[in-house]
This record gives C-alpha cells, structure tokens and sequence, in this order.
C-alpha cells in the first residue's frame, strides 16, 4: 500500500487507500510529535463538505482526545483559513485539516496546521512521518474532551477589521451595494465568503452555494473551464466582479467583465498595487510568479522576494522580511497581520475592496500600460519521480547561453532552474511535487513569445528524460 507522505500541501490519496486505520495512524503520529514538542493546549480539527470528511475528522478527535488533547471540532465543515486563524487566535497547539482541496470527491487528505497558523515546514511534517504508528492511547480517565466550537464569526470579525484597516482610513468597510457574484464550487466556502460579502455591504448572487459531496460532478478546482456560470452572470453585467473559492476555499479566482477568468498573477499585482495605495512593504512570490510583481514594487520604491514554488516557503519568508503580501501564481495568497497561510475568503472580500475603489480591469490596464504586456503558460514533461535527480542534474550541464534566439542574462536556482532572458522574459523547469511530471513555465511579453519559449523549454528537458 502507498506509503502516508505529507508533500506538498498535507497527505491526500483516494479513498482505497485514505482509510479509517490510516487516518488514526496520522492522528496518533500528530499526537507523538506535539509530545515531543511540548504542546499541551487544545488542538483544533475542521474538515471539508466531502461525504468522508466529517467521519474521518471524528476519527481524528478522538484519536488526539486518547491522547490526553481536549480538541475543537465545528459544527459543519469549514474552510482551511478559519482552521488557520483559530490555531493562532485561540492559542491553540495545532490544528488538522481534513480536505482533498481541489481534487475529485474520490479522494480525501489532511494536512497538519502548527500552532503559529501557518503552513507547516518540512521539519514538522518529517516528525510526523517518523511518528506514524498504531493509536496508542492513555487510561480513560486521562482523555480529552471533544467539543463543538464556533469556527467562523472569530474570522470574519478579524477579516473585517482588517480590510478596513487596508483600504486606507480605518473606519468599518463598506461595499455600499457592490454587485458580486460568488460560486463556492458546492465547498466549504457557502455560506461564509459570500455572508462575509454580504456584511461588508455587497449584493451577492449566489452561484453553487449549496453542499454537494460529489461537488456536482466538477473537481472543485476554479478555472475558465470550470466556472463558466460565473464568467456568464459577470459578462451579462449582473455583476461588477466574480469570486470563486474551490473546495477548501484557501484559494481563489476572479471573474472581470472585460478578461473573464483573470490571471492570478494580474490579481496579485492589482491587490499589490491597490494596498501600496495606503501601506508599504514587501512582497513575496514563488519562482512561477510574475515579474510584474517585482515591477509594481519597484515604482513604490519597495523589494519583492522570491522563494520555492509552495506556499509554506512564502509564509516562511513573509516573517522573515515581514512582507505586506505573499502568494503564488495558483491562486494562494496571504497578507500582513494574519496568519501567514493562504485565505481565499479573505482574499474575496480584498479583491472585492479593490474593486469598489477602481475597477480591477480598470487596475489591470493602468498597470500593464505603465509595466508593459506581461503572459505566462506551463506544460508539464513526463517524468517518473526516480529520474528526476538525475534529469536536473543533467539539465545543470547543458543549460545553453541563449534561448528562442535570446540571450541568457542569469540563471536561478532556487527551485530547479529560472533562465531569464536579457528581455525580461524567462524560462522556468522544477519538478512538481505531486505528480511525475517536470513542469514547463514561460513568461513573455505575448502569448506568441511564451509559446516559443514553452517548445524551447521541451526541447531543453525531454532528450534529457
């Protein structure tokens, strides 16, 4: 059977192989390792709208609850950034999260939160791996206590403030009637991202807000593919802007009236630009994030720093430079005095901030006019995980000094290789984390150059698989 592996983002795999007996493993490796670690307070578990979720988060408790952790467990799924902001403002030891995200209602997964809120770093989740094990629990009389708490005014009080506070002078948002259209993918968004819009004063249409388990039929993965109702309702005019959460809603998509599906890496230079307007400080991307971020610092005279692809190394360095905003072209995102863990309910009600001020499309152009045209696209070479060493380190000797008839100016190696061009444009290969696939990344200043570059970038890596 598939080994329990916490990659990327938690442990996640279909449900022949995330079983219940699995499941307590996990729960009992987390208890071990908050031993080790000290930690006595509650832990926090919440889980997403998937048929299993809400079993296997019981599981969980009871499991920590052997263990001697009172636990706090909602009273219906809810999303991961409310998990998040309750570990850091309750105090708690950790929290776990029971979601498969995006993926197909056939999986399920659960990913271990620490107690600053944060995602966990690899220090933490090899502890765990190496606590895996059978439960083992205490006499009964030294149990915990399981109970039901409130997971989602605590957050929406706190998103409240805190926009308030980014949109220039403090005083309480208001949205003052801004139509929104809002699709939860049938997750664990309904009924929190879309009331948080309502309270800041929007008029929200809703659009899937009601649980489905099989999410419809649709992974609950926001794309142009998936929400075409939403880009619709928008380009109908009944609606100024639209948001989508996918299944666990820590990320989002945006839908504008004149692009539809808005690149991720235009929202994150237009809410960049848009909180530079009343505050300063850095920004951190991934490697696969735009330039056009480092861009936008520069004209407000700040610094932008880059790290891995994985959000968990862009919450490590938004403490370490205490960066205003943090995020990756996938959609994550996080912003100063919150947890450093990624918040697509959050995030709606910024980007919905940012559309009452000016429209995003509006944004968008202005930055483009001054910072010029800026695209990007991927592709994935196949690649079995036991080739990938060798295949970079095969790429490190024939990395050539011109690419697509441009020459090279520097070569990054913060997480495989970034060759970027004397242009600007660049040239990205890493391998992924979660499939045995090399992904191809290219951004240029037209969707035409980012092609070239893509079958350049192929031709580089698939001799060498």
């Amino acid at each position: 059977m598939n080994a329990i592996s916490f990659g990327t983002d938690g442990w996640r795999a279909t449900l022949d192989v995330f079983t219940t007996p699995r499941v307590r493993m996990v729960g009992q490796a987390v208890a071990t390792t908050l031993r080790e670690a000290g930690h006595d307070d509650p832990v926090g578990i919440c889980y997403d709208a998937r048929e299993t979720s809400r079993g296997f988060a019981e599981e969980l408790s009871r499991t920590l609850a052997a263990n001697g952790f009172d636990v706090l467990l909602p009273d219906r799924d809810r999303p991961t950034p409310l998990l998040a902001w309750a570990i850091a403002e309750r105090g708690l030891s950790g929290g776990l999260m029971v979601t498969a995200s995006h993926n197909p209602s056939e999986y399920n997964g659960v990913k271990f939160i620490p107690d600053d809120g944060a995602p966990a770093l690899p220090v933490v989740t090899d502890a765990i791996e190496s606590n895996l094990a059978e439960p083992d629990p205490l006499p009964e009389e030294e149990w915990g206590t399981v109970e039901e708490v409130e997971f989602m005014e605590p957050h929406a009080e706190h998103a409240l403030d805190l926009v308030a506070d980014y949109a220039g002078d403090g005083s309480d948002i208001d949205l003052d009637g801004l139509p929104v259209a809002y699709d939860a993918m049938c997750g664990s968004g309904r009924g929190v991202t879309d009331d948080l819009l309502s309270r800041a004063g929007a008029t929200v249409d809703r659009l899937r807000c009601e649980r489905r388990p099989e999410f419809g039929g649709t992974p609950p993965e926001p794309s142009a593919e998936t929400l075409g109702e939403l880009t619709e309702t928008v380009r109908n005019g009944d609606a100024a802007l639209g948001i989508a959460n996918d299944g666990d809603s820590d990320r989002l998509a945006l839908v504008t009236p004149k692009r539809g599906y808005l690149d991720e890496n235009l929202f994150f230079a237009a809410l960049y630009d848009f909180l530079l307007e009343a505050n300063s400080g850095p920004a951190v991307r991934t490697v696969s994030t735009t330039f056009l971020i480092d861009r936008v610092a520069e004209a407000h005279d700040e610094e932008v720093v880059e790290t891995q692809v994985g959000f968990k190394w862009v919450a490590e360095a938004m403490a370490d430079v205490d960066a205003l905003m943090g995020g990756e072209e996938s959609g994550g995102f996080s912003v100063r005095n919150h947890v450093r863990e990624k918040d697509g309910v959050l995030m709606a009600l910024l980007a919905a901030a940012a559309e009452a001020e000016e429209p995003l499309d509006d944004r968008v152009d202005r930055l483009l006019d001054e910072h010029g045209e800026i695209h990007q696209s991927k592709v994935s070479v196949e690649c079995p995980e036991s080739e990938k060493e060798r295949v970079l380190a095969d790429l490190d000797g024939a990395l050539p000094d011109s690419v697509a008839g441009a020459d090279v100016a520097n070569v990054v190696t913060e997480d495989g290789f970034k060759i970027v061009l004397d242009s600007g444009a660049w040239l990205l290969v890493r391998p992924s984390g979660t499939e045995p696939v090399l992904r191809v990344y290219a951004e240029a200043e037209s969707e035409e150059r980012v092609a070239e570059l893509l079958d350049a970038g192929r031709d580089l890596v698939e001799p060498l698989v």
